[in-house]
C-alpha cells in the first residue's frame, strides 16, 4: 500500500478575509473618513447657499439702509465680491475656511475666525461637561436599574422618564431659580472667568443641557442590560456556576455597550444644537448666543461660519462614533462583507 500525498487545499477568498481582520477594519475606516469628506463638501455647499437664498440682501446691512451714492455702493460691492457669480463667492469662501479664514463680519468689521474662536471655548466646555454628565449618570442609572429590577430601580426610571418631557429651557428656568436664587448655590448668568471659575458657571447650564439626554441614555442602557441577560448564552453560563459578576462583565455588559455606545454618541452629538438654547437662557456668550444674535442681524460671514462649526462637529463625532462601534466589534463590518 502506496503512501497517499495529502494535499491541503489553498485558502478562499472569504478565509482569508477571515484570517486579516485587520484589514477590513482598516477598509471600513478608509471608506468612513471618505464619507466625511463628502458629507462635509455637501454640507458647505448647503451652509453656504442656505443664506444667499434666504430673504434679505447683505448689501441693505452693509449700508445700514442708508443712501449712498453709486461709486460708494459700487467700491462696497468690489470690497466683499458681491458681483461675482455664487459659484465664484462660494469657491472663494471655501478657499478661506481651508485655510482658517471665515471671511470679515459685517456688523462688526472684524475676522469672523477671531470673533468665533473667543467664544468657542465657552461652547466646547459647555457640551464636554454636559456630555459627562450624560454618560456617567445615564449609564449608572440605566445599569443599576437593569441589574437590580426593584422599587429603587423603577422609581429612578419613572423620574427619567419625567424628566425627558420636560424642554430644554424650562428645565434651565427651573434649576436657576431652585439653585440660583433660592439656594444661591451656583451663578445665574455670564460664564465666569477662564478656570475654575468658569467651570463653576457652567454647572447648571451643563445640566439644563444634559437632563433629557441623561433620562434617555438610562432608559436604553436598562433596556439593553436586562436584554443581555434574557439571553440563552447567559442563562446558561449563570446556570453552569460561573460566578454571576464575571458573566455580567465579559458578556452582558460588554454586548449592551455596543447599541448604547451608538445612541449615546447620537445624543451627546445633538447636545451641539441644545447647547444654543441654554447659553441664551443663561447668557454665556458662547457660539450659541453669537449665532442667534448673528442671525437676527444677518450678518451671513459669522452665521456661516458657525453653522459650518456646528454641522462639522456633529458629522466628525458620528464619523468616530461608526469608527469605534467596528473597532470595538470588527465583526460589524467583516461580517456584512462575509455575507
Amino acid at each position: 500500500m502506496s503512501d497517499a500525498t495529502l494535499s491541503v487545499p489553498a485558502p478562499t477568498g472569504q478565509a482569508k478575509a477571515k484570517q486579516r481582520p485587520g484589514g477590513a477594519v482598516l477598509r471600513f475606516v478608509a471608506v468612513r473618513l471618505v464619507g466625511l469628506m463628502v458629507t462635509l463638501f455637501i454640507a458647505s455647499l448647503v451652509v453656504f447657499g442656505a443664506l444667499y437664498a434666504a430673504p434679505g440682501n447683505p448689501l441693505t446691512y452693509l449700508t445700514h439702509g442708508r443712501t449712498m451714492s453709486p461709486e460708494a455702493i459700487a467700491a462696497i460691492k468690489a470690497e466683499y465680491h458681491l458681483d461675482d457669480s455664487i459659484w465664484q463667492q462660494y469657491l472663494r469662501w471655501l478657499g478661506g475656511v481651508l485655510h482658517g479664514d471665515f471671511g470679515t463680519s459685517i456688523i462688526y468689521n472684524q475676522p469672523v475666525s477671531s470673533l468665533v474662536g473667543n467664544r468657542a471655548s465657552v461652547t466646547t466646555l459647555l457640551v464636554l461637561m454636559a456630555a459627562a454628565i450624560v454618560l456617567v449618570l445615564g449609564l449608572a442609572i440605566g445599569t443599576l436599574a437593569g441589574l437590580k429590577p426593584g422599587w429603587v430601580s423603577r422609581s429612578a426610571m419613572a423620574a427619567a422618564t419625567g424628566v425627558m418631557a420636560v424642554p430644554t429651557f424650562v428645565g434651565a428656568v427651573v434649576l436657576i431659580v431652585v439653585f440660583a436664587v433660592d439656594l444661591e448655590w451656583f451663578p445665574v448668568f455670564g460664564a465666569g472667568r477662564a478656570g475654575f471659575d468658569e467651570v463653576y458657571h457652567l454647572v447648571l447650564p451643563s445640566l439644563a443641557l444634559a437632563l433629557a439626554s441623561v433620562a434617555f441614555v438610562a432608559r436604553l442602557a436598562q433596556t439593553a442590560v436586562r436584554q443581555e441577560l434574557s439571553a440563552d448564552h447567559v442563562q446558561t453560563a449563570i446556570s453552569r456556576g460561573l460566578p454571576r459578576g464575571a458573566v455580567v462583565r465579559r458578556h452582558v455588559m460588554r454586548n449592551a455597550a455596543m447599541p448604547v455606545l451608538t445612541v449615546a454618541g447620537l445624543t451627546i452629538a445633538g447636545l451641539i444644537a441644545g447647547s444654543v438654547i441654554v447659553e441664551q437662557v443663561f447668557q454665556l456668550g458662547g457660539l450659541g448666543q453669537f449665532l442667534v444674535s448673528s442671525v437676527q442681524q444677518k450678518d451671513f460671514p459669522v452665521v456661516q461660519a458657525i453653522c459650518l462649526m456646528y454641522v462639522a462637529a456633529f458629522i466628525v463625532l458620528n464619523t468616530l462614533i461608526d469608527i469605534a462601534y467596528t473597532l470595538l466589534d470588527p465583526r460589524v463590518s467583516i461580517g456584512k462583507k462575509d455575507s
